[in-house]
Formats: structure tokens, sequence, C-alpha cells
């Protein structure tokens, strides 16, 4: 293994060197000291946040642009990060989300009929700064063992890189907990949805027939997720996550959607809260994951917290408690609802086969449900497409179809 491909030196101790090899044009530092020499990718700068890491083996610019990673640096446990390109159709978003990206290996020439670009370049327009040529199996164990640590990368080639004041900046970050990003990655005006899936023929589709209208409340919403929406006939109606019970049900839905998202939901509930209570009064069918599902846990009267380990791939096996069956789920979040503060008539729907934490919820006698996890699985398996028909079949009954 030669120095150009090894991962940042260590010293007998375990702990990576604080001295810059001539190699290195980019370090990541830890809050506690920590600090991981690498080579720069994408932008040069800074990019602060809580380091975590995802285990999916592809979809990797649908990670990047998943508004759910904003506040985040990323580690891929998977190696072999860009060799396929970026494309402008693999979009969750226009914008990068996330902090930072940390990576195992260099990003390759891209090896796919679909690539437009470079990884690299990609990232470089996007804003991205990110670090290669770490030890990403070890830094996923700090995570999982210590929890998610803050974190800066610096890529500066043609700088001096101070960790210590690195470390500082990392130390002095407030965290997630506590942070209202919702309002960071919303929409700033309400705006109509017909795009539908893409196929290998033809692309993305255009729904022609409608037959629900659907307001759906944007806390991050990645487009895929609307695009199912819109595959099944549903004329989608994106609002702000700021929007009032009255902006929402001007609209007359048929059904409601609350979409993902990133930060603390109990901050984005300040708001998000007393907005969702009036819509759940007047027994609308709704729908809601991954922040959305805890924005609907709150507006029940429960609570969450966040987690010691984020759940953020797309392997991750989920039981559902009324049919016993497993799916396979793509998830992203580090808030969970505790299911013990449910009220009555509020049922645990899902639970994760890793942790055992809540992983769903359903009301008994409206029709309101919510998972926890994606899926529209982009990227990931599709065990969990068959939750848009349940929807739409909510809304059919609700109207006496």
């Amino acid at each position: 293994m030669t120095a150009s491909t090894a991962p940042a030196p260590a010293t007998s101790s375990g702990q990576p060197t604080a001295h810059r090899p001539r190699w290195a044009d980019a370090a990541l530092v830890l809050a506690d000291g920590t600090v991981l020499w690498g080579r720069g990718v994408g932008a040069t700068g800074e990019a602060i946040g809580e380091v975590c890491f995802n285990t999916s083996m592809t979809g990797y610019q649908e990670i990047v642009t998943d508004p759910s990673y904003a506040g985040q640096i990323i580690t891929f446990t998977f190696p072999h990060i860009g060799n396929v390109g970026a494309n402008r159709e693999d979009l969750e978003t226009q914008q990068a989300a996330c902090r930072g990206v940390v990576l195992r290996a260099d990003i390759t020439e891209p090896s796919n009929w679909r690539s437009v670009e470079h990884l690299d370049a990609w990232l470089k327009k996007q804003g991205v700064v990110g670090i290669a040529g770490l030890d990403t199996r070890r830094l996923a164990r700090r995570v999982r063992d210590a929890g998610a640590p803050h974190g800066v990368i610096v890529h500066a080639p043609d700088e001096a890189i101070d960790a210590d004041v690195a470390r500082a900046r990392a130390a002095e970050w407030p965290g997630l907990a506590g942070m209202d990003l919702a309002k960071e990655v919303t929409c700033r005006q309400l705006y109509q949805w017909e795009e539908t899936t893409w196929t290998l023929e033809n692309g993305y589709g255009r729904l022609v027939d409608p037959k629900y209208k659907v307001v759906a409340v944007d806390y991050g919403a990645k487009r895929n997720i609307l695009r199912n929406l819109a595959n099944l006939g549903c004329q989608v109606t994106v609002v702000p996550a700021t929007a009032s019970t009255e902006d929402i049900l001007r609209h007359q839905p048929d059904g409601v959607f609350l979409s993902n998202g990133p930060g603390d939901p109990s901050a984005t509930g300040a708001y998000a809260v007393p907005a969702l209570k009036g819509v759940l009064e007047t027994g609308v069918p709704t729908f809601g994951i991954c922040l959305g599902h805890q924005i609907l846990a709150l507006a029940l009267g429960a609570r969450t917290e966040k987690m010691h380990l984020g759940h953020r791939g797309a392997n991750h096996p989920v039981k559902d408690l009324q049919t016993g069956r497993v799916e396979i789920t793509s998830q992203n979040h580090g808030f969970k609802v505790i299911p013990e503060t449910l009220p009555d008539k509020v049922t645990p729907s899902h639970r994760s086969l890793f942790d055992g934490s809540n992983e769903g919820l359903r009301v008994e006698d409206r029709p309101i449900f919510s998972v926890q996890y994606h899926p529209e699985a982009s990227p990931g398996p599709h065990d969990s497409h068959y939750l848009f028909q349940r929807f739409v079949e909510m809304i059919d009954a609700h109207k006496g179809r």
C-alpha cells in the first residue's frame, strides 16, 4: 500500500497524528481532538457538522441531496463512492443538503452510461467539502460506540491547517439537539408537483389523470417521495414547513402528507405541531414519514428523543407488528419517537429489528398513520412502496368510493 492510497497514519497508541503529512491537503478534526488526515475532494474550505455514517452501497447522489442530512457530515462506509459519476436526474433536491462527505478511497473516473460528469466536479459545483483516504470502518466504529461526534472538515490545499482551531470550532458547535433545520431546507412558497417516477425507456413521466388532491407539508421533502405520490394519481400541492392549518386546508385536500426532513422534531414542532393539530381535527387522511412521523407523534401527544446511534442506510430490517412481515428499509434519522408516550388509540405499527426502536404508528379510529423510514427507497429496496398505496386507499375509503 502506497502513501497515496493509505489511510491517515497513526501513532503507536492508535490515535491519528496531529502533524500534517506531506501528502495530505485536508483533515477531519473531531471535537475530542482526534485529527484524521486525508486528501481533499469537492470544494475547498471548511464544513462543520455532526459526523454520521451511511451504509448504502448505491445512491450517493440521492444521499448527498437528501434534505434530511442538513447539518451533517456523511461518512460513506462503502468504499467505491463516485465510480458511476454524477448526472442531473438522481437528485432529491437541486442543492446538496449535507455539510460534507468522508470517503475511504479516492474518486475514480466514472464508468456508467448515465454519467454526465465526475463526482468531484459535481461536489465542487454543489459547494460540498469532502475528504478521502480515511479509514471509514474505524470512524464508523467510533460513531457506533461513542455516538455521533461534532467535527470539522478542512480542505486547504494551499494553506496551513490549524487542527487546534478546527477542534475548538467543532467543540463550540451547538449540535442538532434543539436545532430547527426544516426552515433551512423547506420551499419558500407553495408549488405544484406532477412528475412521476423514472423508467428506463422514458425517464421521468408526467401525471395526466389526477384522481386525488394531496397537500404535502415540506419539512425537507425528497423528490422521489413526491413522484411516488404522483404515480398513484395524486396532484400534489407542496407547502412550506411553516404553513398554518388554514394554509393547508384552503386547498381542500383529499389527503395530507407530512414529509421527511432534518433537525430536532421538538424544535420544528414549535410551529408545525399547532398547524397539524388543526388538520387532524378535520379527520382528513394523513400520512407522515421520517420527520413527518415524529411531528405527527408530537401532535398526537407523544414525545421524541435524540438517538445514541441514528439509522442511516438502505438495509434496515423493520417488522410490521400487524402482519409480522419484515421489510428491508431505507432510513435516515437521528431522533426517534418514544413509543411508551403514545396516547390511547395510537398504536405502534412497526419496530426496528436492529435496536427495537419505534418505526411507525397508526391511529385506531382515524385514517392517520406514519413510518420512520423512507418508503420511496431512493436509494434502497422497494419493500415499502405499498405504503403509498395504503394512503390512497385510505383516501378512497374516506371519500366513500
